[in-house]
């Protein structure tokens, strides 16, 4: 029987209404380890998440662990995105076994969670499999994870992808919330924040906008 194509988007493409991003232990004692992306790159990726979340309204919860104790402070680029959100400090690595954590999560309500922090073999496995388990819809973000080895990193993306997680990247997470140039509402905010954050291909958009005034709509 023949298949009827529609110009209608797959239900498992990210909208910022169906979802709540998790940012867990971007921290400078978490970052000193890692070594699976370049602190810079890790900082920058991290910066395009935040700022794209904040930007299209998506709930957020952001996490630390002994912040005041051990770890340090959640890095100042994705606190700016959030200003006066409170951080939620743990004492687990496990975000997921954190009381209050879960019940901001129950408070917001929202069945698909997308993953982002450090490291990803400890903070993004425990509450990734633990979401997974209890039934929740799960996507990480693995170029805005960062482990102590690439092989902590990659051992732990496969492991978490076995169980069901979705994996995609920092660009791919902002343009997906995009999705539609002709959504003029949003894309001086997205290509603002493409330009900024997003590497090589926000120096594209520089170039293209300031030679030919282009515009992608």
């Amino acid at each position: 029987m023949p298949i009827t194509a529609t110009p209608t988007p797959g239900s498992q493409l990210v909208t910022p209404k169906d979802h709540t991003l998790i940012m867990i232990d971007f921290q400078s004692q978490m970052s000193f380890a890692t070594k699976s992306i370049d602190a810079v790159t890790l900082r920058n990726n991290a910066a395009l998440v935040a700022h794209a979340a904040a930007g299209f309204g998506v709930s957020t919860i952001l996490t630390t662990v002994a912040e005041k104790s051990f770890s340090g402070p959640m890095f100042e680029e994705i606190t700016a995105a959030f200003p006066g959100q409170k951080l939620l400090d743990r004492t687990s690595m496990n975000t997921w076994e954190d009381a209050a954590v879960i019940k901001e999560i129950n408070a917001i309500g929202k069945t698909r969670l997308v993953f982002s922090g450090l490291w990803t073999g400890v903070c993004i496995v425990g509450p990734t499999l633990s979401a997974l388990e209890q039934g929740f819809e799960v996507y990480v973000i693995a170029d805005a994870c960062g482990d102590v080895s690439d092989e902590a990193h990659e051992r732990a993306m496969q492991r978490m992808i076995q169980a069901g997680a979705r994996p995609m990247t920092s660009l791919q997470y902002l343009l997906e919330l995009q999705r539609d140039w002709a959504r003029t509402e949003t894309y001086d905010m997205t290509t603002g924040i493409a330009k900024k954050f997003g590497g090589a291909y926000g120096l594209g958009i520089i170039y293209a906008k300031t030679m030919f005034g282009a515009h992608e709509g």
